[in-house]
């Protein structure tokens, strides 16, 4: 992969949790391998991030590879992106540190996302308090200048901004000041049993997302449960009719039709004809991801990411002894 890219660059990670939905695929994924068209794009399995909280050290080594291979199988190409995992290159939690030691915990406590995850169960650490600065150092490590992000990341981005330019004005420029970059095209993709949260992995009702390597068989039976309401017309009102507004926004974006265009055809054709539509629409999307996946050889998917952490702990070392000279701690 070459190295010395003129574009821009982008960083963007992703944790290994397992289950990735089409709502990750539409809001995200989808755009990361558009982004490999006009930028020098690094992408990360964070997985030192997913171990802020409880998990079962077997089934994370297969959450990660499923992850992995999900990318891979989205169009996410090694020979055009730094893609590797998080714990090989150990730079990351150094850079971590050094940030740490400029981070006002007051800027911590204010992390809206950390309270959240407390007041969800998550357990109090040391981890997932300082998480902001883990992010922070993923996208500073590389020099990343632009950060594809969605809502609730906004507040670390914000937070990462900061941090560069206390670097930078107390040890000299190091680091650019990251950019957001806002996707030209990302759906808002909501829950199929709650229309007004957005579609999680965390919700404990399997019916309320599609895996993006669900069946057929099951996508259209989850397409077909899901809720709506008892007015029989095809409309977008994400107040009056958040259910068919979801699925409306969900074909747009799987078909590249505009809404408008789908309500003039469906608006007086019923629920059940519509929502057939949409999963076919929706198959019709994941199928190839799917079957690429299945394509897929673990040990060729294992070669991949040690050969993507082996460049990135050399590009990344290169980086780091800037950061350790500026801060007087590199060798003698």
């Amino acid at each position: 992969m070459e190295t010395n890219d003129t574009r821009r660059r982008v960083f963007s990670g992703v944790q290994p949790t397992g289950n990735v939905h089409l709502g990750n695929y539409l809001g995200a994924f989808r755009n990361w391998v558009a982004l490999q068209e006009r930028y020098e794009t690094i992408y990360c399995i964070v997985d030192l991030h997913g171990m802020t909280v409880p998990y079962d050290p077997d089934d994370y080594r297969r959450v990660r590879l499923e992850t992995a291979k999900v990318l891979l199988a989205i169009g996410v190409d090694p020979d055009r992106s730094l893609f590797y995992l998080q714990s090989q290159v150990p730079q990351h939690a150094e850079l971590a540190w050094i940030l740490g030691t400029i981070t006002p915990t007051g800027a911590l406590n204010r992390m809206t996302q950390y309270k959240d995850k407390l007041a969800s169960g998550a357990p109090a650490n040391l981890g997932l308090y300082s998480y902001p600065v883990l992010m922070a150092a993923d996208i500073l490590l590389f020099r990343a200048e632009l950060v594809p992000v969605g809502e609730d990341q906004k507040q670390h981005l914000e937070l990462t901004r900061d941090l560069a330019e206390r670097f930078n004005h107390r040890f000299g420029e190091t680091f650019p000041v990251p950019d957001p970059l806002i996707p030209e095209t990302a759906a808002r993709v909501m829950s199929l049993t709650d229309p007004t949260s957005k579609m999680s992995k965390s919700d404990p009702s399997e019916k309320s997302r599609i895996l993006l390597l669900d069946s057929d068989e099951a996508i259209l039976k989850k397409v077909k449960a899901a809720v709506t309401d008892s007015e029989p017309t095809v409309r977008y009102d994400t107040e009056a009719k958040p259910g068919i507004s979801n699925l409306l926004e969900i074909m747009a974006a799987c078909t590249g039709r505009s809404i408008d265009d789908l309500v003039a055809e469906y608006h007086d054709a019923g629920y059940g004809r519509f929502k057939e539509a949409v999963a076919e629409a929706i198959i019709e999307t994941i199928a190839p991801i799917r079957t690429a996946y299945r394509r897929l050889d673990d040990r060729e998917v294992a070669r991949i990411l040690a050969k993507g952490a082996l460049d990135a702990r050399s590009r990344a070392e290169a980086l780091q002894a800037e950061v350790r000279a500026a801060t007087g701690i590199d060798a003698f």
